[in-house]
């Protein structure tokens, strides 16, 4: 029984296809300027790489910022919720799950179900989220991909950021330019003031043992060892945690597809 996700963020568009339990295929795009065009095409890829085509998929689920421009889902599913059960599938002894996204950053406390038992967010300000670092990456001229690793090498010591408001944090790091400190001792400082916003996020649920991180935030190593390190608990880290949130909607609706009997 084929089954598929697509979760829908402000950035970027991922879907899964899964064969009850086993991923048989996954793609990433950009989300660009509409989701409902966004959805069409990642389904139209991910259909490609599996060799299914759209009668194949028994039931089709939607989590993400843009999860109710889906025309084709049977049902939508919060990011939150997908988080941790795709997680969970990855990692069953996962009770704590970080998810940094475009617009927003989330810590999840979860069962052994992979249920969310409680969350914490900020969705008011852009601190802490993946936007700041793309406009971080911006105003430093370095590539995203590159800021993780160069801010775990200072040249003189991370220099003062601010780290509860994006305005001033943006705003520290283009005087922090101007003043002429050495580019990676200002992003070990921009990155540090990033994780002190999400530890407390996490502060907020209470972390427990063990943690695993999704999402884009997984691929800065920069960010990962600052949070294992405040957290003392070493992160599990799926091969692609991009797509974390597209696996929990695809188990959802087997959940789905199962209770309908198909």
């Amino acid at each position: 029984m084929l089954l598929a996700g697509i979760d829908i963020g402000s950035s970027s568009t991922k879907a899964v296809i899964m064969d009850d339990r086993r991923i048989v295929a996954s793609s990433l795009i950009l989300t660009g300027a509409s989701s409902t065009a966004a959805a069409s095409s990642v389904m139209e890829l991910v259909l490609a790489k599996s060799g299914a085509g759209m009668g194949d998929i028994a039931c089709i689920v939607s989590t993400g910022y843009g999860r109710v421009n889906v025309p084709f889902a049977q049902k939508n599913v919060t990011e939150i919720s997908c988080h941790a059960r795709g997680v969970n599938w990855y990692f069953p002894g996962v009770r704590t799950v970080l998810d940094m996204g475009g617009q927003d950053c989330k810590a999840i406390k979860c069962d052994e179900g992979g249920r969310v038992v409680k969350f914490a967010l900020n969705d008011k300000c852009a601190a802490g989220t993946g936007r700041y670092l793309e406009r971080l990456s911006k105003y430093t001229g370095v590539p995203l991909g590159e800021i993780g690793p160069r801010s775990l090498l200072p040249v003189n010591g991370p220099v003062a950021v601010d780290s509860f408001c994006a305005v001033f944090a943006e705003n520290d790091v283009l005087m922090r330019i101007r003043e002429g400190y050495q580019i990676n001792d200002i992003l070990a400082g921009a990155v540090d003031a990033t994780v002190e916003r999400i530890i407390t996020i996490i502060q907020r649920i209470g972390a427990e043992a063990e943690l695993s991180i999704s999402g884009g935030i997984a691929k800065n190593a920069g960010i990962v060892s600052r949070v294992e390190e405040r957290l003392g608990m070493k992160a599990l880290i799926a091969d692609e945690p991009q797509i974390i949130g597209a696996i929990g909607a695809a188990l959802f609706a087997r959940d789905l597809a199962v209770k309908s009997g198909k």
